[in-house]
């Protein structure tokens, strides 16, 4: 009899499915097979595990393993699920857009240390809400960035760009669950391609001082009105720029997991033959479009730190920093322009 024409307890279909997972060579089975009971069953761990003689009833068991099969042929649990937490929020997740991982979460504690530090050294107060404050998400994907930095910082306004109009609209959905989606704006583009040169913004600010660089803004412009990403706007000086650019070299496709080679979005994954060539743009533009003393944070590829570091040497930057990951990877790369 199969395991969808039975009706079996909570404890014997999570051992089923974890075994079937584990027979397929799944990474982090035990963890798979619960979290897609969870969300077949609507329920937390918590309830899984006090309540393991409960009945699962046959329409949900024929779920599950369902789910349980897919993911034994190589699709990531959180595209089954449509979720990922990072930095302790919920985000939806699509084969759109990246899956949100723990490393990215240095980006924001770098991002949040770094402004912290330019507050203290300007005189101003010592607690960061973000007032005044303009920050660029440059390949915002899921949005995870820009959104655990809104909910971090909340009278700050914030750009994301994606060059993947599909990533957008996660990014948009998932800045209107967390109730932060007044205070970021959606631009499609590639890198900062969408905004103009820094010289036409200073020139018509000028008159109100280089703390009001960037006007007051809506989530759209006017062509924009159906809630559509924006595709082009005016300049804007920024506080903060921070990005995590697709950084995989396509040389190293064979090597990935099926998980992510299969199912991941190729424009998200890939930076390039070695993977670090989007940098060197993402870097120039980023001078350009930084405030005195702005800030810019980008996560790194594995290997990347050779061949990105450097490029901080020019003349526009300063107290350039790396932060390793918890596996002593250099994953995040910091640096002020001058």
């Amino acid at each position: 009899m199969s395991n969808s024409e039975s009706q079996i307890d909570v404890r014997t279909a999570l051992k089923q499915g974890l075994a079937q997972l584990r027979d397929a060579h799944v990474p982090s089975f035990t963890l798979a097979a619960e979290l897609l009971l969870l969300h077949v069953l609507g329920r937390d761990r918590t309830w899984l595990y006090a309540h393991p003689e409960q009945q699962v009833s046959a329409a949900d068991t024929e779920r599950y393993f369902a789910l349980i099969a897919r993911r034994a042929n190589g699709e990531p649990t959180q595209h089954l699920t449509g979720k990922q937490e990072f930095w302790g929020l919920e985000f939806e997740v699509t084969p759109d857009v990246l899956i949100p991982r723990p490393e990215t979460e240095h980006v924001i504690e770098v991002a949040l240390d770094r402004l912290a530090v330019r507050e203290r050294r300007a005189g101003r107060k010592q607690t960061l809400t973000g007032e005044g404050l303009q920050i660029a998400d440059i390949g915002t994907g899921s949005g995870c960035i820009a959104i655990a930095l809104a909910k971090e910082l909340p009278t700050v306004t914030i750009w994301a760009t994606d060059i993947s109009s599909a990533a957008l609209a996660v990014a948009q959905r998932n800045a209107k669950r967390h109730c932060v989606f007044d205070r970021i704006h959606f631009l499609e583009c590639n890198l900062l391609d969408g905004f103009i040169d820094r010289g036409a913004i200073a020139a018509e600010f000028s008159a109100v001082g280089p703390q009001h660089a960037a006007p007051p803004l809506g989530n759209a412009v006017p062509d924009a009105k159906d809630g559509s990403p924006v595709t082009s706007h005016q300049s804007l000086l920024f506080d903060l720029i921070a990005s995590n650019p697709p950084y995989i070299g396509r040389r190293e496709a064979a090597m990935l997991m099926r998980e992510v080679r299969d199912h991941e979005p190729e424009i998200a994954l890939y930076g390039g033959e070695d993977g670090y060539e989007l940098y060197g743009n993402l870097i120039v533009q980023a001078a350009s479009h930084l405030k005195p003393r702005g800030v810019l944070v980008l996560e790194l590829g594995h290997n990347s730190l050779p061949a990105v570091r450097p490029l901080l040497d020019a003349p526009d930057w300063t107290n350039v920093g790396v932060t390793n990951d918890l596996a002593g990877i250099p994953r995040v790369l910091a640096a002020e322009q001058l």
